[in-house]
């Protein structure tokens, strides 16, 4: 009898451990006192405060602007088209390519008033300046005129000859003169392609048969010295010793006799 009310006793407490277990699990958390320092987490008062943040960057951004626009720009009320159109225009008007070479040019190539004259280089070191001397070269061989190409890459003297004529050091290839008038570069020389003035340019000088090619040098403008043989030493038979040439460039060559004459 006393084992029997043992097990009661023990079956007794278990369900009452059950049902308090069960009553804690449902009850209410208790209330916690208010602090009066603790931060609100409330999801309203955060985004409030976010937008209050964004609205007074606005404002900081607003008055640094103010201080750098003009007093006298239309309001926001005003329509801005209309007052761009009325508004006087500050942009200086494009100058007009004027036709055909400037003559009152100071400079002059001296000896070339009866011809067309090209420096330029055939050197493909700087890729730009090679483009722009063959795109000026092919431009004005489209007009089937003869053309004196002066390459300096073959001939040092030609580049001296240019830099004397136009008094700089530092001068950009490819440079046009036209009846001994100094006309320009690459940019000059296309703009008077395109609106035609180029050809009324080189109206009076001769023209070319078309496919036309020196069979002495074709078209290379230089040959081998013929005084030399291009090795630029010559033997003085007086002397007994080798001597420069006198008769070639720096290269061993000259120009041409059958084009270049």
């Amino acid at each position: 009898m006393a084992n029997y009310d043992a097990k009661f006793d023990f079956s007794a407490k278990r369900r009452s451990s059950l049902f308090n277990r069960s009553f804690t699990m449902h009850a209410e958390p208790p209330a916690e006192k208010p602090y009066s320092n603790k931060p609100s987490f409330e999801r309203a008062g955060s985004v409030k405060s976010i937008y209050n943040s964004i609205d007074s960057i606005k404002g900081k951004v607003r008055r640094l602007c103010n201080l750098f626009e003009s007093p006298k720009s239309p309001s926001r009320g005003v329509d801005e088209t209309q007052t761009v159109a009325h508004a006087p225009s500050k942009l200086k008007p494009t100058k007009a390519v004027d036709s055909g070479y400037n003559h009152s040019c100071p400079f002059r190539l001296p000896g070339t008033e009866d011809r067309i004259v090209v420096y330029f280089t055939s050197l493909r070191g700087v890729r730009r300046t090679f483009e722009d001397c063959y795109a000026v070269r092919m431009i004005l061989r489209g007009f089937r005129v003869w053309v004196d190409e002066r390459d300096v890459s073959m001939d040092s003297a030609y580049r001296k000859e240019l830099q004397s004529v136009l008094g700089e050091k530092n001068v950009g290839l490819p440079q046009v003169f036209v009846g001994g008038h100094y006309v320009g570069g690459v940019d000059v020389i296309k703009q008077l392609y395109e609106v035609g003035e180029l050809a009324k340019t080189l109206e009076r000088f001769p023209k070319r048969v078309p496919g036309f090619v020196c069979d002495c040098c074709g078209d290379a403008r230089f040959v081998p010295c013929t005084n030399c043989s291009g090795s630029r030493k010559v033997f003085d038979e007086d002397e007994g010793v080798l001597k420069r040439c006198l008769e070639c460039n720096e290269n061993g060559l000259i120009r041409c006799p059958d084009c270049c004459s």
